[in-house]
């Protein structure tokens, strides 16, 4: 017989505020604590330097953390000129030097290196496996690391502030797997000058948007209130957040039986929310499951069970 999962069934999304000098796996145990959930876990990490969105699954939103990771996502950032580091950001060891600097018209000509698809070399102390080993864990121990290039997407990416010769301030929307570290590296060795991120936040990640997002400071302050989880309630999200693009489909509940029994169901007419391809199923208000609209039926694909606490609606 298992062992039976520590905590309450908590169904739904926290879309932190990450603070500065705390990793993502520390935020995620901090907020698995403070609503004493049974299952947490997070959607794209982010660095111990950066603050900002770390979208936190708890229960059975950990389900939908694929449609979160493969989402864009929203950054602003300060690069640093004049010093590149093994890092390539402020907590490495500066390897090289530079005293050129670039004005606010060569950056802006440079940026457009950067746009649509491109080829990137991930940073080499970054999470990447390399013939099974964390790149940066090879790093820290001396191993010589050579990360290949590999596909990202940039859709926009702008200068908005130069505050003295020495920074400028940035915003960008990537896709998947793009490193902002990187990012800083490439364009400081384009400009001749070098460079490395200063700061670094995320503002948005796929529907999940900057003004949503909860500090720790303030969860952990009603935790040492003694808030009860009916008041925690209304820092969850629902699951069904990270579907915002994918249609929803009204079933009944016999039809939601059928799907959780990974059974597919019948949908006619003006039900159907698409004529081939991924929508979700509710009955009730509830997220039943996702499925796949193919001939007139919903075939399930990932089924949810969700009875915990939910979102104060």
């Amino acid at each position: 017989m298992g062992r039976k999962r520590k905590g309450d069934p908590i169904d739904g999304w926290v879309l932190l505020d990450k603070p500065l000098g705390m990793t993502s796996t520390r935020a995620v145990a901090i907020v698995r604590r403070i609503f004493n959930a049974a299952k947490a876990g997070h959607a794209g990490t982010l660095d111990p330097l950066a603050t900002g969105m770390l979208p936190i699954a708890l229960g059975e939103a950990t389900k939908t953390v694929p449609f979160i990771v493969d989402a864009s996502k929203d950054y602003e950032f300060s690069v640093r000129w004049g010093e590149q580091r093994d890092t390539d950001d402020r907590e490495g060891a500066v390897v090289d030097t530079s005293d050129s600097r670039s004005d606010g018209p060569a950056i802006r000509d440079c940026l457009a290196n950067y746009l649509g698809e491109i080829m990137q070399t991930p940073p080499v102390y970054s999470a990447i496996k390399i013939e099974g080993a964390r790149a940066y864990d090879l790093a820290r121990d001396g191993v010589k690391v050579e990360p290949k290039p590999r596909q990202a997407h940039i859709f926009s990416f702008e200068l908005v502030g130069q505050p003295d010769t020495d920074h400028a301030d940035f915003r960008a929307t990537c896709g998947k797997g793009t490193y902002i570290r990187a990012l800083a590296r490439d364009m400081g060795r384009d400009l001749g000058c070098f460079g490395h991120i200063s700061r670094l936040r995320r503002t948005r990640v796929g529907p999940m948007l900057e003004a949503s997002m909860i500090s720790l400071e303030k969860l952990e302050e009603f935790s040492h209130k003694g808030a009860g989880q009916r008041e925690l309630a209304k820092f969850i999200c629902p699951v069904e957040t990270a579907l915002d693009d994918i249609p929803a489909l009204a079933v009944s509940g016999a039809d939601a039986v059928c799907l959780k029994r990974g059974q597919s169901i019948l949908v006619r007419g003006g039900e159907i929310p698409v004529a081939t391809g991924l929508a979700y199923a509710v009955c009730k208000g509830t997220l039943v499951a996702i499925g796949e609209v193919k001939r007139g039926e919903l075939l399930p694909k990932r089924v949810f069970n969700i009875s915990g606490l939910k979102p104060v609606s």
